[in-house]
């Protein structure tokens, strides 16, 4: 009987052997928020395919991709698949050579060899797609954040607001820009407020960023609002000689809206106001 045939008939004693040393070993810093229903299951899925890929011969790697896009999706370390694979293969040439009753050296070599040429590409199959799925994860999650970190929110008819917040390197300079002007083209905006309220540090990198901005918008037929200079910030600038005289600048928010409405020929009415209106009008009426 040939090694793959002695694994194959004797699949249950050696899963069994392996789920038992599996464990949790890997997951022990998530055991807090693991079940162990759940590790088991894993680890049953896990064994059936490993046994599966050496009956088929590797022609199904379907499973072991979707298995490792699985163990990616419920955030399991790398180390659940290597840890896992290892302690199979040690298991499977501890049972072999049991089974042989053997110790001479050369068994043991032919024995780990034809182990290790079964596990081996199963181990570069499910480390390649981990790394696969957990890259393609950390891409999506660093679009989001990009996406995030550069919002461009209507407010009103042709006055957005973009609100920055944490430190403004180039490659995140860029971003504003992009954002800014699509976002600007996309919602037909007059007035843009740019709010550094959350922005630590405007050193002469930072200014010149949002001069850039404040420029690109003028060409495009809008109006930037620079608002949020805290009272450290425009000592800062003024310290620094950095000419902000091109385009409007507000210490709040408030103040920058209030600017943006009188630019684009808007006002607020309160409901009280409304409310007295409609009062003067029934008063009007009860006197006809």
């Amino acid at each position: 009987m040939n090694l793959k045939e002695l694994v194959l008939e004797n699949s249950d004693e050696i899963v069994s052997r392996w789920v038992e040393k599996q464990g949790n070993h890997s997951l022990q810093d998530y055991s807090s928020t693991i079940s162990d229903d759940m590790i088991k299951q894993m680890n049953h899925e896990f064994a059936d395919i490993i046994i599966s890929s050496l009956k088929e011969g590797g022609a199904n790697l379907e499973n072991l991709d979707d298995f490792a896009e699985k163990v990616v999706n419920l955030g399991w370390p790398f180390g659940y698949i290597t840890e896992g694979l290892q302690i199979f293969r040690t298991e499977s040439i501890k049972f072999v050579l049991d089974q042989q009753g053997t110790e001479n050296k050369e068994d043991f070599i032919y024995v780990m060899d034809g182990i290790n040429e079964w596990i081996d590409p199963l181990k570069t199959r499910l480390m390649n797609q981990y790394s696969a799925n957990w890259n393609n994860i950390i891409s999506l999650q660093k679009l989001a954040l990009e996406e995030l970190s550069a919002p461009l929110i209507p407010v009103m008819d042709e006055i957005t607001v973009m609100p920055l917040v944490g430190t403004i390197d180039t490659d995140r300079a860029k971003l504003i820009m992009e954002n800014l002007l699509s976002g600007v083209v996309k919602n037909r905006t007059d007035v843009v407020l740019i709010d550094i309220t959350g922005v630590p540090v405007v050193d002469t990198m930072v200014a010149h960023h949002i001069i850039q901005a404040a420029e690109a918008v003028r060409l495009l037929g809008a109006t930037c609002i620079l608002v949020g200079i805290r009272p450290e910030i425009a000592q800062t600038i003024v310290n620094l000689g950095i000419d902000l005289s091109q385009f409007p600048t507000k210490s709040s928010l408030k103040k920058g809206f209030e600017t943006a409405l009188e630019l684009t020929d808007k006002q607020i009415i309160t409901s009280e106001n409304k409310r007295e209106d409609v009062e003067e009008i029934l008063d009007s009426i009860g006197k006809e």
